[in-house]
């Protein structure tokens, strides 16, 4: 749900209570209780694996094939090359099936298949992403755009791959707003045909997948001109090569080049002069053309058809969600494990320190472990919606805004969040990180373009804060003596903030006590109302901002635009209360026990986590004491020293094998070296061979 008003006040049946984190009484060593914690395991991770699981395990046992896994430093030729022969040994092992209808050898399995597209993230980004053009989106074009006469011409070639496709919707000049393109399909009656046109350079399609060497046809973006009128953006199959691989007539590119990552994929720019295509090549469910001309859709509205259009492609925020969940697994993995075995400095009693046993290190590396479990949660949440939608059994148009809203929001926060985590697992491991065969770097660069493409995630943003927007006025009243209660109880809350009597609550509850700040705060209903309530409280102000313009569109325009900063900050803190809602109803799921309480640890940790990163709007508002500020970050603290001992058994739970891994540092490589300088010493000390130290250690 979006809305952003608080679901629950108080937790949930099943959900864990305050004291269900199990901490210690003040002055126990801090994580003296994690010791001796065992997690199940198998549990968990059936957990993560979600609802589709089996689909998530055959993809995974498809990707421990070397002949899947990505090469690191192939020159970018053979790396496209060989990205090519994985998509046909996808197409070998029935992987790419799953979502398309039985008479096209499908399942109509759509969670199931992103599901297990997600996976192949572990063995060559650029596979996955080339596989997500050919059949995520060119066929999933045909398919969702399409009507029975467009199936039948069109999709066998494309699931056996006989026909690799692109997807031309981006053109040069317009990336996120595909309203304002300019590549015209016009209809001529005489011929029956659609003339598909870019009349400048800018309207060419750019970074089109498969566009520079592979792709025979393409799904066309395009204004569709009938009868002297422009009925919006249409889509179009277009052939765009022979047999051969030559451009056909009136069909020209480029190729986009060695990028910065994903280099297995053959990007490209498509352009064309006046192409012509049979009018049964319109793609044809919202809206068709007749013989003589005549324009028809089932519906009415031009906005409303271009984006229903684009919401039946939605699968693709909805995979690089999962996608760069996925990747965090493996970077944490591998720097977590490097951490574990690594040795660096003297401790008290002359040995070396493992890393993961630093304070420092601890940090920035377990919160975000605590991360992608909330993400992986709501990802799951997210797969069931698209699910309900996509198999018809909950299409309705609320249920198609949900999936939208959420695709948007999580795509957004988790492929940044990869971004950032990748970064992290890379500093966190030194030069052993920065080295291409310990895969982060690839990671990295291979992700990086997901923060922009299917959607640059500040837009997808924009979008989530007008649904939000739009929630807002629906619960705003209409008449006016309603809209003055609403206005006076929105004074009275501002008024609460100003004047510290929220504060001083807070300080008549703790009583001066740190222990007692940190219980509320471990307290389910206290979390969900701090994140609950920043949202609500920033969505306010800037919908009460906006009605001050009433009928006045300039106006209203003006200041959606000096409020967009808050309406993506609002975004934001919308998407981290939904994935902490999900981690929390993910939680019903495990019985009481040391398992629950390992899950609880994180969930709250990812709670004061995103309460200590904007403690500056807690304090600001009123919604924190100084008190409770310093308790977040204290209670924070003492979270990642107790998880630190069941660091294993939750890498463990993400179920990833050393071929899925394939980094040397996470697999024995380094215990192995510090085995070794260990050996060297001990018996080097044994044989009094160790030189004296110039400075002898004070007795």
């Amino acid at each position: 749900m979006v809305d952003t008003a608080p679901a629950h006040t108080t937790p949930k049946a099943g959900t864990p209570k305050a004291d269900a984190a199990g901490d210690p009484a003040e002055g126990t060593p801090v994580g003296s209780t994690a010791a001796s914690v065992h997690i199940d395991v198998d549990l968990v991770a059936e957990l993560l694996l979600g609802r589709w699981a089996e689909d998530r395990r055959t993809s995974r046992r498809l990707a421990l094939d070397p002949a899947m896994h990505k090469i690191e430093g192939m020159p970018y030729a053979d790396a496209r090359s060989r990205t090519l022969d994985q998509l046909r040994i996808l197409v070998e092992a029935g992987a790419i099936q799953r979502p398309y209808p039985p008479e096209f050898g499908g399942q109509d399995n759509h969670g199931g298949n992103l599901a297990a597209f997600e996976e192949l993230t572990t063995a060559d980004p650029s596979m996955q992403i080339k596989a997500g053009v050919q059949w995520g989106l060119f066929g999933s074009a045909v398919h969702h755009l399409g009507t029975e006469r467009n199936h039948r011409e069109f999709l066998p070639g494309i699931v056996s791959f006989e026909v690799p496709g692109c997807f031309a919707m981006t053109e040069t000049g317009h990336g996120s707003d595909v309203q304002s393109i300019a590549t015209s399909a016009t209809y001529d009656p005489e011929t029956q045909e659609f003339v598909i046109h870019t009349p400048f350079r800018g309207a060419w399609k750019d970074y089109i997948g498969n566009a520079a060497l592979h792709g025979k046809a393409a799904v066309v973006f395009a204004k569709l001109v009938t009868q002297g009128v422009d009925h919006g953006v249409h889509a179009f199959y277009v052939p765009i090569r022979d047999a051969e691989g030559t451009f056909l007539p009136g069909v020209g590119g480029e190729d986009d080049g060695y990028k910065g990552g994903l280099n297995g994929i053959d990007n490209g720019r498509l352009h064309f002069d006046h192409v012509r295509v049979p009018r049964t090549n319109l793609l044809n469910r919202y809206g068709d053309v007749a013989e003589d001309g005549t324009y028809s859709s089932p519906i009415a509205s031009p906005g409303r058809r271009f984006f229903t259009m684009l919401g039946t492609l939605v699968q693709g925020r909805v995979s690089l969600d999962g996608a760069a969940v996925v990747a965090q697994k493996i970077g944490l993995q591998i720097a977590l494990t490097y951490a574990m075995e690594r040795r660096q400095f003297p401790t008290g009693d002359g040995t070396e320190g493992v890393l993961l046993d630093y304070g420092r290190h601890q940090r920035r590396l377990i919160p975000r472990l605590a991360t992608v479990f909330a993400q992986s949660f709501a990802h799951e949440k997210l797969l069931r919606t698209f699910d309900d939608v996509f198999s018809g059994r909950e299409d309705t148009p609320q249920r198609r805004e949900d999936l939208e809203t959420q695709a948007a929001a999580f795509k957004a926060m988790s492929t940044w969040s990869a971004l950032d985590t990748l970064q992290e697992c890379r500093e966190a491991c030194g030069g052993a990180g920065f080295l291409a065969e310990n895969r982060l770097t690839g990671l990295r660069a291979d992700l990086d373009v997901y923060v922009t493409f299917e959607g640059d995630n500040t837009v997808l943003l924009q979008l989530v804060g007008k649904r939000l927007l739009t929630d807002f006025r629906a619960r705003a009243p209409k008449d006016a003596a309603s809209t003055a209660r609403f206005v006076a109880a929105t004074a009275a809350s501002k008024l609460a903030d100003a004047s510290g009597i929220r504060r001083l609550e807070q300080k008549l509850s703790d009583r001066g006590s740190l222990a007692a700040s940190v219980a509320d705060l471990r307290d389910p209903t206290t979390q969900r109302e701090l994140l609950a309530g920043r949202v609500d409280t920033m969505v306010t102000e800037i919908g009460m901002r906006l009605a001050t313009a009433g009928k006045d569109r300039a106006r209203a325009a003006l200041l959606l635009n000096r409020s967009q900063h808050e309406l993506i900050e609002a975004s934001k803190a919308h998407a981290e209360l939904m994935q902490w809602d999900a981690f929390t109803e993910a939680l019903v799921e495990v019985p009481e026990g040391d398992t629950r309480r390992a899950l609880v640890w994180l969930r709250d940790m990812f709670a004061l986590g995103v309460l200590e990163q904007h403690l500056d709007w807690y304090l600001v508002h009123g919604r924190l004491t100084t008190q409770r500020a310093r308790a977040v970050s204290a209670y924070l603290d003492r979270l990642v020293a107790r998880v630190r001992p069941i660091v294993p058994q939750l890498l463990a739970t993400f179920g990833y094998e050393p071929g899925h891994v394939r980094a040397p540092i996470a697999l024995g490589a380094e215990r192995e070296r510090q085995e070794e300088a260990r050996a060297w010493f001990a018996t080097e000390a044994a044989a009094g061979r160790l030189p004296e130290q110039e400075k002898k250690p004070r007795p």
